[in-house]
């Protein structure tokens, strides 16, 4: 018998702006900037890919792999990732601090 698998939590979420796509994109991006000055210490295995408005991330925080792929278009911004099962009790929090951060660098 193996260990079980349990599905990760995923995050799915839409963030509205006023801004074109290419305006959203290079805020969205300033503001990726400033939080791996931030929280660069506390994050390893940091990956990015944008290719056009798409990037696929992956980072590793406090032990626990996130992964996902952020897409900015005309008017939102999208975000879709998984989250480790221990970081079950805090989506609602992260989602709200990812919310609460990029709707400040896009209004």
């Amino acid at each position: 018998m193996g260990i079980p698998s349990f599905p990760m939590p995923n995050l799915h979420f839409t963030i509205p702006h006023p801004l074109s796509e290419q305006e959203a994109l290079t805020r969205i991006k300033s503001l990726l900037e400033e939080l791996k000055k931030e929280f660069g210490g506390k994050m390893t295995n940091l990956q990015e890919k944008w290719q056009g408005n798409t990037d696929a991330f992956s980072f590793t925080v406090m032990g626990f792999d996130v992964s996902g792929t952020l897409i900015v278009r005309d008017k939102e911004v999208e975000l879709q990732g998984s989250l480790p099962l221990a970081a079950l009790p805090f989506k609602g929090k992260i989602e709200e601090t990812i919310r609460k951060e990029a709707q400040k660098v896009l209004k």
